[in-house]
């Protein structure tokens, strides 16, 4: 684990190979950065440091023979501790209707690095609501302990609240389970921040596939709606990279610094699939974030 004084050199792309859809998390004295195999379809892997700096990797951290209905892909995972318990949700199917299996995937782990079983038989969330096609999910929990679940492809954004054994939703305040919260420009990808009471809401934009991917972000005073706006905070910065987006965050209270955690291309490689791990800082204060600055390291 860093110390105040302590300063090192972070580098890009932290990892060797192709990665993306990266979640990151603080568990302990570690860093834990889980990702998308852009190889490797039928499961996901994890990466851990103690310093940002080396890393080492976690293949294949989910027992995939307990989600028997999954057969087509697995990708963007998101993971948030609760009750003594590390929980992990993952897209699977890239299900195009309500009447195919896959969706939203939910498992749980005693360690940070898994191996991660199912909690549920079937599905979290199968079906299609709001227009929001179950992918890309994110869990937050805020300050109260409860644990919210942001999720959607095909451009509409829902909000959910966990129940306290994560194994499925209650109704938010208002009786609704999925309430629609998208924004504008939303694609897909969101993230959650609350920082000093306010919570930035995050989401990627453009296509996955191309250097026009890129993050923007909108504030409001709850977590489950009034994002208006989109602001890009994270964009194509060439000759260095382009693409970036789908990210998760690290909060150094030691040093007060927030980093993004994300994925980006190099210009010029037109292969879809073909994107790497970064870090780099981010810096949020009275309701903004600043935009952020690429790099190929820096100094923490």
């Amino acid at each position: 684990m860093l110390s105040v004084n302590e300063m090192i050199t972070v580098k890009n792309p932290i990892v060797d190979g192709w990665y993306a859809d990266p979640e990151a998390r603080k568990y302990g004295d570690k860093y834990y950065v889980y990702v998308t195999g852009s190889e490797k379809k039928n499961n996901l892997d994890a990466f851990s440091s103690s310093d940002l700096v080396h890393w080492e990797k976690h293949v294949g951290v989910i027992a995939m023979e307990e989600f028997p209905h999954v057969h087509k892909c697995v990708w963007a995972p998101t993971v948030i501790d609760k009750n003594g318990k590390y929980y992990l949700i993952f897209a699977s199917n890239d299900i195009h209707s309500d009447s195919e299996l896959g969706g939203l995937e939910i498992a749980a782990a005693d360690r940070p690095e898994g191996p991660f079983h199912a909690v549920i038989e079937g599905s979290l969330v199968g079906e299609f609501h709001n227009g929001a096609q179950p992918i890309d999910a994110h869990l937050f929990k805020d300050d109260d302990g409860t644990v919210y679940l942001y999720y959607g492809g095909w451009r509409h954004c829902n909000v959910c609240r966990m129940n306290d054994d994560m194994t499925g939703l209650v109704p938010l305040d208002d009786g609704e389970y999925f309430r629609e919260i998208t924004p504008d420009d939303y694609v897909e990808a969101p993230c959650m921040i609350r920082d000093h009471g306010k919570y930035y809401f995050m989401w990627s934009s453009g296509s996955w596939t191309n250097g026009t991917y890129h993050v923007n972000y909108a504030v409001s005073d709850s977590p489950t709606g009034g994002f208006s706006g989109a602001i890009p905070v994270l964009e194509e910065q060439l000759p260095l990279a382009n693409g970036p987006g789908h990210h998760g965050f690290l909060y150094l209270p030691e040093k007060d610094q927030y980093l993004i955690v994300y994925h980006r291309r190099i210009p010029g490689d037109n292969i879809p699939h073909h994107r790497v791990l970064c870090i780099d800082r981010m810096n949020l204060h009275d309701g903004v974030i600043d935009p952020v600055v690429m790099t190929e390291s820096f100094e923490l």
